[in-house]
């Protein structure tokens, strides 16, 4: 067992934004005898010396954040009995913010406990200069926290991930702040903008329907800031900017806009930068030309299918750091993707991790309550089993060809496949939905109806906009609550923002939202809901786990409970079982689906779509 020094100790752990006080037995009782603040029990990943050799331990540790720890240090009796480590970080909470010299001078009499703190893979510790920078970091953000007066009351790992992204434009270039969905992107990036009162204005480029969000975001969290909409037709920009002006606009509107271009910008911040994941294409293109001192990527899925769209993100930020597209992908992506070589995933991890922050609800929010999974395994009618053979003895009868051709025909027929799964009158377009003809359909109903009676709230996600339809239509006159909102593609940004604020606010909305999955499967806060239902399926589970999260975010107080609905024996259940596979893999991509069932034999696809009548009878 690994003892600890027997002195008081101290560690700074920049992802806890705070100094973790550890050493002795009697931990709580020696930090109050020296006046130091208790903070919040924790456990700490330490390098401690062991026969001769440093090894990686657990040790019960209490985190004191920077804002009481700093006074405490520098009030701390010089004749107090403690570790090395503490009296360091007490002369470093004394030095003045611009003394470099004497910040040097200190990193050379730093002690290993004082920089103890494993990295997030658990193989080194951070030199004692590189933890220096970053105390001065924190330090610095703080200060310009309070002066700015955010409205907003930061936990630990957002100060920590503000710190983070306020050291990119200092270090010449951008990054990825990759945090999982629902632990506020959206407010350390506004605190970013808002400590940085540059001459040059900022630029928030997001999906069309996030720029209300944003607004009123930070109109909500930095009400100081000045802020520029520049979308719709009327657009434009004015001669000069007041300081720190924030500047938001779409990726539609980037793509084509030449005042965007000419502009020098101080910060970019891309939201859902899945939106250049595609480095052909001209969201993509434009977002790399754009003069900027520093360019943030903000996703909670850097990777969705394959590497090559880190690549592409990447590049926008920092350009340069993975090489070119050729060379990235014969060194990463054919290693990874096709061989799942643990040597080359290491490697890129390693280029890549001081550029991306990624921090997990698991890892820094352990207190919001669980997501519990259920797959609803449905059964087909008569009718379903019917059209499904038919669609897939019709499509293998007149030949699914080869290539391109190949590609667009198996598309063609598991689209149709999946449509049978969901109605028959989505595949047959023969007017609304009747009860009957769907198992999953009955059971999407009699589960919604038991929500709606044990007053519970619902979020029911689908990826086709006919089937949201076919469900508005039978669910208002089913669940006897009203007419049942859609949130789709086809709804303006106004019209989409009522929705939500109607779902989340209002006592008297229906409590059953449906929304198509593309439309709503980012930016949103749907914390009311307690269920979330997939009514079909996404060949990817990344998007899917997007959707999910705008009921499980930071003000969720219960167990979320998320549906995915299969219909037993067919193409659904194909998918589920990829799923399963690929759930939480984002660093080992599963590639394309559909490219990869186009790829199968006609044998092999035919075993694959075949309706198993064990798993529904």
């Amino acid at each position: 067992m690994t003892e600890l020094p027997g002195t008081l100790q101290a560690t700074f752990v920049p992802a806890e934004d705070a100094i973790a006080w550890w050493g002795v037995e009697q931990l709580t009782e020696t930090v109050r005898e020296h006046g130091l603040p208790e903070g919040r029990p924790g456990v700490c990943r330490l390098a401690l010396p062991e026969a001769g050799r440093m090894t990686a331990a657990s040790v019960p540790v209490l985190l004191a954040e920077l804002d009481a720890a700093l006074p405490a240090l520098r009030a701390l009796d010089p004749r107090a009995t403690v570790g090395e480590s503490v009296r360091v970080w007490r002369d470093a909470a004394e030095l003045p913010e611009g003394d470099d010299e004497g910040y040097a001078t200190l990193s050379t009499r730093m002690p290993a406990a004082a920089h103890a703190v494993l990295n997030s893979e658990g193989t080194a510790i951070t030199a004692a200069p590189a933890l220096l920078t970053q105390f001065r970091q924190a330090m610095t953000t703080r200060a310009a926290l309070h002066r700015t007066a955010i409205q907003a009351e930061l936990r630990p790992y957002q100060v920590h991930g503000v710190a983070w992204l306020s050291a990119r434009p200092g270090l010449g270039h951008g990054g990825v702040l990759a945090d999982e969905m629902g632990l506020g992107k959206t407010l350390q990036a506004i605190c970013l903008l808002a400590t940085r009162r540059s001459a040059e204005p900022h630029l928030v480029v997001c999906p069309t329907s996030l720029i209300g969000n944003w607004r009123r975001e930070l109109a909500r969290f930095s009400p100081a800031t000045p802020t520029i909409s520049y979308h719709g037709a009327g657009r434009q920009l004015p001669d000069a900017y007041q300081p720190g002006t924030v500047v938001i606009t779409s990726y539609p509107v980037l793509r084509r806009d030449e005042p965007l271009m000419k502009t020098d910008w101080d910060v970019v911040v891309f939201d859902e930068a899945q939106q250049i994941k595609n480095p052909e294409a001209l969201a993509s293109r434009a977002a790399s030309a754009l003069s900027a001192r520093s360019r943030i990527a903000m996703t909670g899925t850097p990777v969705e299918n394959r590497l090559d769209e880190l690549w592409s993100i990447l590049n926008v930020t920092n350009p340069g750091l993975l090489g070119s597209r050729a060379r990235f992908r014969q060194r990463f992506v054919a290693p990874i993707e096709q061989r799942r070589s643990a040597t080359a995933a290491a490697a890129l991890n390693a280029i890549v991790q001081p550029h991306l922050l990624r921090r997990t609800k698991a890892e820094v929010a352990a207190e919001l309550p669980p997501k519990q999974y259920s797959t609803m395994v449905c059964t087909l009618t008569d009718e379903q089993a019917r059209l499904y053979r038919e669609a897939v003895d019709r499509a293998f009868s007149d030949g699914l060809g080869a290539g391109i051709e190949r590609s667009g025909r198996v598309l063609a027929l598991l689209t149709a496949l999946k449509q049978i799964c969901n109605h028959p009158a989505q595949f047959l377009r023969d007017g609304p939905a009747q009860p009957g003809r769907s198992g999953k359909f009955d059971r999407a109903t009699e589960m919604l109806a038991e929500i709606v009676d044990e007053n519970d709230r619902a979020l029911v996600f689908t990826q086709y906009r006919a089937m949201g339809e076919l469900l508005s239509g039978h669910l208002a006159d089913s669940l006897g609550v009203g007419p049942i909102p859609f949130l789709h593609g086809g709804l303006s940004a106004a019209q989409r923002d009522r929705l939500v604020h109607a779902f989340q606010e209002d006592d008297d909305a229906p409590p059953v939202l449906l929304l198509s999955l593309r439309a709503a499967g980012f930016g949103l806060n749907l914390t009311r809901a307690t269920h979330v239902m997939h009514y079909d399926r996404w060949w990817n589970p990344a998007v899917e786990e997007q959707a999910t999260d705008r009921a499980h975010r930071l003000g969720q107080q219960r167990t979320l409970n998320v549906y995915t609905l299969v219909t037993g024996g067919t193409i659904e259940d194909h998918i589920a079982q990829m799923h399963d596979s690929k759930r939480g893999l984002a660093e080992i991509v599963s590639g394309d689906t559909e490219a990869a069932l186009a790829k199968l034999s006609d044998d092999e696809l035919h075993a694959v779509l075949d309706l198993d009548l064990g798993a529904f009878n």
